[in-house]
């Protein structure tokens, strides 16, 4: 970005780990150690089809012996998405509830009504956002990353964003791109930091309009945006998440929102695994490595 005399830089988490890396291996961090001090030997969470989190779960149960349970979205497809065969192959036992029910998972009697059918387990939340998962991503950033003026990271369920609110330095500002359509981000991440007796030192600002349509949703620009980043850099994004996380940073610095050598670190959060299933229901061929 020499032609704006601002400095990019990108903190890879997608290459931490092979199958359980990104910010889901921070998510999962404390939650699975958490698991182990409770003696609990099975793991229930949900997500869609698609999901980073169900994918990275799985994965991580493998490796560590204990039973995961999926909890699906929706009915079952004629054909499994490349996530769930893998979460298949992992081990994860997949079952599917209908969208009503799925929207109120949280209630006590949905969640009592599981412990019938499953026995006991430990639950971890859609997206993994939880105390433990806040804890976990608070050690996203290092020393070395607290010399940088600006964080950037993609918005989903918001842990991952209020973890590295609650680790930035009085001298930093860390900016949310939303991947979600709306402004209830806001009020999310604002709960979020409350509810989690958060006080931040660093100042925080969230982007609502690099959505391009809203949750899963694109449009062609942030394809092309995309393909050529990755051909330029080699460095792959998904549609979800740092596609729209990328192309929000690089349109600011187009505006001139940082100031004139400002260092900006970006948070590549994962979730390439979603490509391939991608790929398959959109006719694209975004590169995944």
């Amino acid at each position: 970005m020499t032609s704006k005399k601002v400095n990019l830089y990108i903190k890879r988490l997608d290459l931490i780990h092979p199958t359980a890396g990104g910010n889901k291996y921070f998510k999962l961090l404390y939650n699975l150690k958490e698991a182990e001090i409770r003696s609990h030997k099975t793991i229930l969470t949900f997500g869609g089809a698609y999901s980073n989190h169900i994918y990275s779960t799985a994965a991580a149960c493998q490796a560590l012996g204990l039973r995961s349970i999926g909890i699906i979205r929706g009915e079952a497809g004629k054909q499994l998405s490349p996530t769930l065969e893998y979460a298949k192959e992992c081990g994860m036992s997949l079952h599917y509830m209908d969208r009503e029910t799925y929207r109120n998972k949280q209630q006590a009697e949905v969640v009592e009504n599981l412990r019938r059918q499953f026995g006991s387990f430990y639950l971890i939340p859609e997206g993994g956002t939880n105390k433990l998962a806040i804890k976990g991503c608070m050690e996203i950033l290092r020393e070395e990353d607290h010399r940088m003026d600006y964080i950037g990271a993609a918005i989903g369920t918001g842990g991952t964003l209020t973890g590295l609110i609650a680790s930035a330095r009085a001298s930093q500002t860390v900016l949310g791109i939303s991947s979600l359509k709306g402004e209830f981000i806001h009020k999310e991440i604002a709960c979020l930091l409350e509810s989690h007796a958060i006080e931040p030192k660093a100042k925080y600002e969230l982007f609502t309009d690099y959505h391009f349509g809203g949750y899963a949703k694109y449009k062609q620009e942030l394809i092309e945006f995309m393909r050529e980043f990755t051909d330029q850099n080699g460095i792959p994004l998904d549609p979800i998440y740092t596609g729209k996380l990328f192309y929000g940073i690089y349109d600011l610095i187009k505006k001139d929102y940082f100031h004139e050598h400002a260092s900006i670190l970006l948070i590549h959060s994962g979730g390439l695994q979603g490509i391939e299933g991608f790929n398959m229901r959109h006719q694209e061929n975004l590169r995944s490595s």
